[in-house]
């Protein structure tokens, strides 16, 4: 299975062009910075931050701009784990910023069940899932810088 996902035209090409993995690098760049440009502002504000902005006039726009921050570094980051799988499942940084990745997405999960961006109240539950939050997505951000240098 490693192998096929080597050898799909996506990774052949990344794989044999200098300028294509530029581009795609950058633009997993742009994803992760699009991402935590939302979600670490949306988190601080959750746990008690910038308390003259309303919650439910900036938590939509933060939400769904984190979300398009998270779809596309996960596409991208994807398409960059095909050109050399084998040796990013090797990685122990690769696989603590997977497991750190699920628990982040798994609290995006909860967090989402339990705020309403509508309430002027931010309860416990969501204080507490934010500062879970803030520390998950910079921990994915530090096990990602990590990669490079294992």
């Amino acid at each position: 299975m490693i192998e096929a996902i080597g050898s799909w035209p996506g990774a052949v090409w990344l794989q044999q062009s200098g300028t294509a993995y530029l581009f795609v690098n950058a633009a997993h760049i742009l994803g992760i910075g699009v991402l935590l440009g939302g979600i670490l502002p949306l988190d601080l504000r959750l746990l008690g931050f910038f308390r003259g902005i309303p919650v439910a006039i900036l938590g939509p726009f933060l939400a769904r701009s984190a979300a398009a921050g998270l779809a596309m570094a996960i596409l991208t980051g994807l398409w960059l784990f095909s050109v050399k799988p084998g040796e990013y499942l090797a990685n122990e940084a690769f696989r603590w910023k997977a497991i750190l990745l699920l628990l982040a997405l798994a609290n995006v999960a909860i967090q989402h069940r339990a705020t309403s961006f509508r309430e002027g109240h931010v309860s416990v539950a969501t204080r507490f899932a934010a500062g879970g939050s803030l520390c998950l997505w910079l921990s994915v951000l530090i096990a990602g810088r990590w990669i490079g240098f294992l």
